[in-house]
């Protein structure tokens, strides 16, 4: 099959490689599209351990099942999936103890395990979530970024009418944005430094977006800050725009060397609550039914589908920032849609 591998950091291409065989409890699917995210530039520039090269890439992706193992029950044959690629190890205390987004041997699909920037992906069956038919399919891929910010508001704790400031108007600031007022905020306000991406933000619920911080007027402060860009000078930023007793998330991914200066008296002196959010926990299933039940605006967040051939392009594209979420397809016709 083709696939995009990459060989060490800075080194990517397309490439001929075997099969993946399914094991016992585990299906084959048949990528029919894989989202492209940060995780996946931080690979690419050798930034997130533990991956180790060569590795395929993709992590965000839904197709069809084509192949079973002998142990395989609740997945069929036809099925369209999209599918966790956490692979925690069950047996170290954090797993034990029901975090396994903290696992001890953390492992992923595309990230520590061939990914599905290729035809075809191996995967645990009981990973593997069922989709309506007639979903639209590059829909399917959204799922697994969907459940990472469901896991961010289970962290949160969200409360009815608390003013929210997003930093970031990617992907995943425009999904925060939209659970947020699914979940009884009373403003919502993004900031991002892309202007182009300010009116998909306005268009999707946002109140009020900005470039910085500094046009909205918000004397005392948003209830909850989250940064969805993993930029250090955003951290920084909405680190000081949190308000009395207030929370800020810290959801988007910086490089592991990243450090961020704060005023631990302030947070101390005003009961700061600082959170992390890392991945997916028990929040996949959710992620789909929200899905499934039109609770984000899946259409509008899908901006470009490009040829698996098209890999570096894509690459490319994601990182200048235009449009919203780039995926690849394993179309064999080689164009880019």
């Amino acid at each position: 099959m083709n696939a995009a591998v990459v060989e060490r950091p800075g080194k990517v291409g397309i490439q001929r490689v075997d099969d993946p065989t399914p094991g016992p409890r585990e299906v084959l699917v048949q990528v029919e599209a894989c989202g492209i995210c940060g995780t996946d530039i931080h690979i690419l520039k050798g930034e997130l351990p533990p991956t180790r090269y060569p590795i395929i890439p993709g992590h965000e992706f839904c197709g069809e099942v084509v192949a079973a193992g002998r142990d395989v029950e609740h997945v069929q044959v036809g099925d369209f999936v999209a599918v966790d690629p956490n692979l925690p190890c069950r047996e170290c205390r954090f797993c034990q103890a029901g975090r396994e987004n903290l696992c001890q041997n953390y492992a992923a699909i595309g990230v520590t395990r061939a990914g599905a920037c290729a035809e075809l992906v191996a995967a645990p069956a009981g990973n593997a979530f069922v989709l309506p038919p007639d979903l639209p399919r590059a829909w399917g891929t959204l799922v697994e970024p969907l459940s990472c910010a469901v896991h961010g508001f289970d962290r949160l704790g969200a409360k009815l009418a608390d003013r929210y400031l997003i930093y970031g108007a990617g992907t995943m600031g425009l999904l925060m944005a939209q659970l947020a007022r699914r979940a009884g905020a009373a403003t919502v306000d993004v900031v991002d430094v892309n202007q182009d991406r300010l009116p998909v933000a306005e268009r999707l619920g946002a109140d009020r977006t900005a470039t910085s911080a500094d046009e909205l007027d918000q004397s005392h402060g948003w209830e909850v800050v989250i940064d969805a860009t993993g930029v250090v000078r955003a951290i920084e930023d909405g680190l000081r725009r949190v308000g009395r007793g207030g929370t800020f998330l810290m959801f988007g991914v910086t490089p592991a060397e990243a450090t961020a200066t704060f005023s631990p008296f302030r947070v101390y002196n005003e009961e700061i609550a600082i959170i992390g959010s890392m991945a997916v926990l028990h929040s996949f299933e959710r992620a789909r039914d929200l899905l499934v039940g039109g609770a984000i605006d899946a259409a509008a967040m899908i901006t470009h589908s490009m040829a698996l051939e098209s890999y570096e392009a894509a690459i490319a594209t994601f990182r200048s920032g235009a449009g919203l979420k780039i995926q690849v397809t394993p179309a064999t016709d080689g164009q880019t849609r």
